[in-house]
């Protein structure tokens, strides 16, 4: 493993791209969908990871896929890694490994990018394959439908799966990794146009949920995920530790109240894990071996405010 640079000339920061894009499904060269046959790794800090974490629950996949939970705060490597300290002996208990990246280079032994989470390995060998948030939860939406519980949420419905997928890219850019683009930014002008980004983005979907619970009316769906893992670090970490400074959620009426209204949903607030968050972006959060964005961890803010009554059920149409 050795540092890659994702910052680019003119100070942007440009996320790598994920390397292990192989899909599930029936076909010979697909994934085998399987039960108990793969683990899901993550860190609860990670929006991404987060984002599977909490399909994986909505669906019910808990029973078929198994979950490994890295440490918070990095190792101190001379790479960018991730630990299972958490665990006894301080490996994943059914993996056998210390770090992430040893399953990421059992699977390509000249793999020399980030080991990011969420990453599915399958048990059988040890490897990752699959570490492409972009298509993971709409894989559990779809290929793995056989394993979901019985009244689980139709999360990628077939008529909005073009909508959603658009919507999701607009999410992604402007605000998911908006927000990493302006922390991670290496120059004034590279910082400035990703925070308007964030803000413009925010202030649109202000709108939209004024007068629908949902970001598809009266449906749950991937989209609600994805937007949500963002707001929930937002006034917890990117506010401050990125620099998106404008505004809190908190200070949006129609966002603050939908965050809250997605975090009282079972597979949502049970799956946040705040003090992790605030550990990680404060304490180890990196882009290279060399950068932490601080040494102090700050105290607040409250979290109490998130269980608060937030109203959203009155827009339901049906």
């Amino acid at each position: 493993m050795t540092k890659i640079n994702e910052i680019a000339r003119d100070g942007n920061f440009k996320r790598q791209i994920n390397n292990f894009k192989t899909p599930f499904g029936d076909e010979p060269d697909e994934l085998l969908v399987e039960a108990n046959r793969y683990r899901l790794l993550w860190a609860p800090v990670c929006p991404w990871a987060h984002r599977s974490i909490i399909v994986r629950r909505l669906l019910g996949l808990e029973e078929v896929i198994s979950l490994g939970t890295a440490d918070p705060l990095r190792p101190n490597l001379d790479h960018i890694d991730w630990a299972f300290t958490l665990d006894e002996d301080e490996q994943d208990p059914v993996l056998g490994i210390h770090y992430i990246s040893e399953a990421y280079l059992k699977a390509d032994p000249d793999y020399t990018g980030r080991p990011t989470v969420p990453a599915v390995v399958d048990i059988t060998t040890g490897k990752v394959v699959n570490n492409d948030y972009h298509e993971l939860t709409y894989y559990w939406e779809t290929t793995w439908k056989k394993f979901h519980k019985a009244g689980s949420p139709d999360l990628f419905p077939k008529h909005l799966r073009t909508e959603i997928r658009a919507l999701n890219d607009v999410i992604y850019q402007d605000i998911n990794n908006g927000v990493y683009k302006a922390g991670f930014a290496r120059s004034q002008e590279a910082y400035e146009a990703a925070y308007d980004g964030v803000f413009a983005r925010l202030d649109e979907l202000e709108e939209r949920l004024a007068n629908q619970r949902y970001l598809f009316g009266d449906q749950l769906t991937d989209s609600d995920v994805r937007l949500y893992v963002t707001l929930a670090r937002f006034d917890i970490a990117y506010n401050t530790a990125f620099r998106v400074n404008r505004n809190r959620i908190k200070d949006y009426k129609n966002l603050w109240g939908y965050a809250r209204d997605l975090y009282q949903t079972p597979g949502f607030g049970d799956t946040t894990d705040f003090e992790a968050i605030k550990l990680h972006y404060f304490i180890s959060t990196t882009i290279d071996t060399k950068t932490t964005v601080s040494k102090i961890l700050p105290k607040g803010p409250d979290i109490a405010d998130w269980l608060s009554p937030h109203g959203r059920e009155k827009l339901n149409k049906k």
